[in-house]
């Protein structure tokens, strides 16, 4: 990359730090060849980074991959509960930082190998040519964390050739070849989807630009920037982005990347008005990242244009090499539920090889199946709908209820107010579906109301509760589980067939 690439930008964050290729390059060396003579790096060994949204965490990945140890990107908003979990889990010993985190991974017993000397160094010593040897594919190449909604998280096994052949299916899918220059705007913790799209971006010359979250004033700047190509904006960015910047048009941007949370058609229409017909679905996890399946800009907006959108999260058709199964075995027949949606199967070339759990590792299925815990079907066009986690599917009064279907109503019940549907457990109703706004406005309960009504009566919310903010877990997603021990703590179920909460 740098020898082709040379002078052109690389990467910048919101810090305005900025790297051009070349650059990039020698320092990723540097910290390879550092991390090869302090902690013995080499093929294999799982190495953490514990870094924000930056151009240090673009640096320090690809350091890690350079010496060919396995990278265990940690989000910068972890917990020290949560960090001691994935590194014992993983079996960290060494993790990439800065120093306002050594003294408390120090105290997990971690050896913090502090970055901030290195990304203000201006001199940096000329790379050898021929240090680094080849790595063998079969090793470990990454380990991500499962969300942790439903539990502890588990650890997500790559080998160095599931890494790379994740990253050519991702970059054979993009709707376009980045030229040099054009930029990518990328907000979301780099230890998921964002790393992936700046690897893609940085492998055919564009730029991509890191904010360390949704900092309206930075992404204000970069909309006015006629090189800024493409946003990746799952939709509870995206509804940030359109609320703020409402009214105003952005048509140098030719494609927002999202992802597997609902879009409904109202926030795909003030999309569409901002940005043009370019929003573009996926499908990924943390068990095998994307491309799962893809919604082309086409598909997308043929799909919202038409006149009876079905409920559930269209997220476009399998990948080359993706097949996807539907198992609709968990169904117990004795309780109402739509009977064309079924657990999803995947096997795909680039899934990842097992699990990492505090009893050991665990491969996956003997043929290569992977049972992800998302419900959905196949609709009559092929495409795969999502329409819930089978972990988060409530049962009350005789009933199973998917809380995505609820939420998908509830999503753009204000500007900045987001709800998070759960449920809390109940004598009387086995559980009762609870509606908690984050940031919600007077009345708020009456509009939510009005808007589930099309729903059966036993899927409306019997409580609404509001909090000054959502729990969400190191990815950023809001957490169900997290949002119930939440409301269990700070109230009293008063049960009944009219149940209501009262504070403690």
């Amino acid at each position: 990359m740098a020898d082709r690439f040379e002078s052109a930008i690389a990467v910048s964050d919101g810090e305005g730090c900025c790297l051009t290729y070349r650059e990039l390059c020698d320092r990723a060396h540097q910290l390879a060849m550092l991390l090869s003579a302090q902690v013995d790096a080499r093929a294999g060994l799982p190495i953490a980074t514990l870094l924000p949204n930056s151009v240090g965490a673009v640096v320090a990945s690809y350091a890690v991959r350079i010496t060919g140890a396995g990278e265990v990107p940690i989000s910068w908003y972890s917990t020290e509960e949560e960090i001691d979990w994935c590194a014992k889990l993983a079996k960290v010993s060494h993790v990439l930082t800065l120093k306002a985190r050594q003294a408390a991974l120090g105290g997990l017993g971690l050896n913090a190998v502090c970055l901030d000397a290195i990304a203000a160094s201006t001199a940096v010593p000329p790379v050898k040519k021929g240090v680094f040897a080849g790595v063998q594919a079969t090793l470990v190449g990454r380990i991500l964390f499962t969300s942790g909604t439903t539990g502890k998280p588990k650890g997500v096994l790559y080998r160095h050739m599931d890494r790379w052949l994740g990253e050519q299916m991702l970059k054979a899918s993009l709707p376009f070849v980045p030229r040099v220059g054009d930029k990518i705007l990328l907000m979301t913790p780099f230890v998921h989807g964002s790393s992936l799209l700046a690897y893609a971006w940085c492998d055919l010359g564009g730029h991509a630009v890191l904010l360390d979250g949704v900092v309206i004033e930075k992404i204000r700047e970069q909309l006015k920037d006629p090189r800024l190509r493409a946003i990746f904006a799952p939709p509870t960015v995206l509804a940030k982005i359109t609320s703020v910047f409402e009214g105003q048009s952005f048509k140098q941007v030719e494609c927002i990347f999202t992802g597997t949370q609902p879009l409904t058609a109202l926030l795909y229409a003030r999309a569409c008005a901002m940005f043009g017909p370019v929003v573009r679905v996926t499908y990924g996890k943390s068990e095998c990242v994307n491309p799962i399946t893809v919604l082309s800009m086409t598909d997308t907006h043929d799909y919202f244009s038409a006149p009876n959108i079905p409920a559930g999260a269209c997220v476009g058709y399998p990948s080359p090499g993706v097949e996807l199964r539907i198992e609709v075995g968990h169904q117990d027949s004795s309780e109402e539920i739509d009977s064309s949606d079924g657990e999803v199967w995947l096997r795909a070339p680039h899934m990842s090889c097992g699990m990492i759990t505090p009893d050991g590792f665990v491969s996956h299925e003997p043929d290569g199946w992977h049972q992800t815990g998302d419900l959905g079907h196949i609709d009559a066009a092929g495409r795969l709908v999502l329409t819930g986690r089978l972990a988060d599917v409530i049962k009350t009064g005789g009933f199973k209820v998917n809380p995505d279907e609820i939420e998908a109503l509830l999503s753009t019940l204000g500007a900045s107010t987001q709800v998070c549907v759960t449920a809390v457990p109940s004598d009387y109703w086995g559980e009762i579906i609870v509606a908690v706004a984050e940031l919600a406005f007077e009345g708020w309960e009456s509009v939510a109301q009005e808007r589930v009504k099309p729903l059966s009566r036993h899927k409306h919310p019997r409580l609404f509760l509001s909090v000054e903010a959502l729990p969400r877990n190191p990815q950023g997603k809001v957490s169900r589980r997290a949002v119930r021990e939440l409301i269990l703590r700070a109230y009293e179920l008063l049960d009944g067939p009219y149940p209501k909460m009262m504070r403690r």
